[in-house]
């Protein structure tokens, strides 16, 4: 399969996942902050799963010891803010447009990552995994 067909797979799944986590939160929590709860909740549902499936599946990479899949992993997530705020600018900004309608602020969110994701891609190539790729 094609690189960027297995991106597009792994990133749609943590979507998903993204997506469903923050779902479950505002099923199971209804207080305040309940939406920003939830958003933070999915992004780090998301962060973790896709860090290990980008690992693993498209870059291949190994880390030499827990040290250095820490700071990997930091690196990754720094790289994350950039597109964190797309995620987020494009999830809130449909919240706001339809007026709180929660499913026009999922699909704000999935077209915010998906743009995130084909940004970030390129930047976890050229400054996070790099080195000891198996």
């Amino acid at each position: 399969m094609p690189i960027y067909l297995l991106y597009a797979l792994l990133a749609a799944f943590a979507t998903g996942a993204n997506i469903v986590s923050q779902d479950a939160l505002l099923r199971l929590y209804d207080g305040p902050g309940h939406l920003w709860a939830s958003v933070f909740f999915g992004t780090a549902v998301g962060l973790v799963l896709k860090y290990v499936l980008d690992k693993r599946y498209i870059f291949r990479f190994r880390a030499r010891d827990a040290a250095h899949d820490g700071r990997t992993f930091a690196l990754y997530a720094a790289m994350g803010l950039v597109t964190t705020a797309i995620f987020w600018g494009f999830e809130f900004a449909f919240h706001a447009w339809f007026d709180g309608a929660r499913s026009m602020r999922y699909l704000g969110g999935v077209l915010g990552l998906a743009l995130g994701y084909a940004a970030k891609y390129q930047m976890d190539k050229r400054y996070v995994f790099t080195g000891s790729a198996a």
